[in-house]
């Protein structure tokens, strides 16, 4: 006559609960961990491009 049986006690099914969010929350700073290093690594590789460039870029101030 019932639906759904119940859950053996109520801290049980709390304990499910925390133990699922936990691991959402854990999932979800993992991906922003790995998109914010990509993102370092991106401008890392960008300003040593610049500096190069720059280097070896002829400067309009020289006079010979």
């Amino acid at each position: 006559m019932t639906d759904s049986p119940k859950p053996a006690s109520p801290s049980s099914d709390r304990a499910a609960r925390l133990r699922e969010a936990l691991r959402e929350n854990l999932k979800r700073r993992k991906t922003q961990l790995r998109g914010r290093a990509a993102l370092a690594e991106a401008e890392g590789e960008r300003e040593t491009a610049g500096a190069e460039s720059a280097l070896a870029a002829p400067s309009g101030d020289s006079h010979g």
